[in-house]
């Protein structure tokens, strides 16, 4: 495996990902920074190569059984594009690409070369979102209604880099940085988007990019998604609050696993936090399943949230690679969420409803 970017994304997430799954090896790792070098050899050894430009990876292609691009969205198209013209088969951090239309030319000369092109849209492992799949796919909840989707933060202090950045060619701005992963889990739930309606405000003094962001899907299924991305929220709603024909599920919180990757966890190993085992919460933090009852105020009963497995996408990329298994995340998903994306940023900016 070759990782194009040391930064937040390759050193918290994929790198250490990576070398938790069985039968995958980090070989090299794309950056300049000797910094981020010693960091990256620190963690994963003297072997561990690297490279000061991706275009020193396709002259030794045929060293390489995968390309990992983590780096800042706005090089995601044209890397892509060099690796699988080089016959490799790529991993792209989310989002793949700025539209659409980008993601499906991705998609199709990934189809052409037969290469395999998977997007990192991790949060399909997370706890919560495993749970609620369950409990859909279960019928616990009945037919379901309204799909309440937040992922909220207070940081009224902008932190600046260009994922805060106004320029529309850096893909900066929460709409598709959060927004990106809860659009990907209301269509994975619910099916495709019907229409799309949103709102999109810069609140942060010194701020240039969207911080605080809603979206409303109208599904073909008849589900209405409401979701939420914010840097400015004082106050924190739930993370899912999802409403059926005969319960309603709530949950607050956020999945653990970014958390211990942060602080320095792996999936098998040791744990310095000392937390316990991987992706597993507190029984304090699991949802509630009930009707007509206030969870915050002990009503409902409390549902077992599902262990986070950030590591079952590479294990899923370790088996397609193999051709023992298939695309955990395809282009063409993440090219549906885009179309939303595109969506909302077009009905922010005019104040209408878009048909998808």
């Amino acid at each position: 495996m070759a990782l194009i970017g040391y930064g937040l994304a390759g050193s918290v997430f994929h790198a250490p990902l990576i070398a938790a799954t069985e039968g995958l090896a980090l070989d090299t790792v794309v950056t300049s920074n000797p910094e981020r070098q010693a960091q990256a050899r620190a963690e994963f050894g003297d072997e561990l190569r690297f490279a000061a430009t991706a275009d020193e990876l396709w002259d030794r292609a045929d060293e390489l059984d995968l390309v990992v691009i983590a780096s800042p969205n706005k090089t995601h198209v044209a890397l892509a594009t060099a690796a699988l013209k080089a016959g490799l088969p790529v991993v792209v951090d989310k989002p793949i690409a700025g539209t659409a239309a980008e993601a499906r030319e991705l998609a199709a000369l990934a189809d052409d070369r037969g290469l395999l092109l998977s997007v990192f849209q991790n949060r399909r492992w997370d706890n919560d979102f495993r749970t609620l799949q369950k409990l859909v796919a279960d019928g616990e909840l009945g037919d379901v209604w309204r799909f309440e989707s937040r992922f909220e933060r207070w940081r009224p202090q902008p932190k600046g880099g260009w994922r805060e950045s106004g320029d529309p060619e850096e893909i900066g701005g929460l709409l598709y940085d959060l927004g990106s992963h809860v659009v990907d889990q209301a269509l994975v739930l619910f099916g495709p988007a019907k229409s799309v309606y949103a709102e999109s405000d810069i609140r942060r003094p010194g701020a240039a990019a969207d911080d605080d962001t809603f979206i409303a899907i109208t599904h073909a299924s008849g589900v209405r998604s409401h979701l939420y991305v914010s840097a400015t929220t004082a106050q924190l709603g739930p993370r899912f609050r999802t409403l059926g024909s005969t319960a309603g599920y709530v949950k607050y919180g956020l999945d653990p696993q970014e958390a211990a990757l942060r602080e320095g966890d792996r999936p098998s190993g040791e744990q310095p936090s000392g937390e316990g085992a991987w992706g597993v919460e507190p029984e304090s933090m699991w949802g509630r399943v009930g009707s007509g009852e206030s969870p915050q105020t002990g009503g409902g009963t409390p549902v077992e949230t599902l262990p986070g497995d950030y590591p079952a996408y590479y294990a899923a990329v370790a088996a397609a690679l193999r051709g023992t298994g298939t695309n955990p995340v395809s282009a063409y998903e993440a090219a549906a969420a885009l179309d939303v994306l595109e969506a909302a940023r077009r009905s922010a900016r005019d104040s209408v409803t878009v048909i998808v």
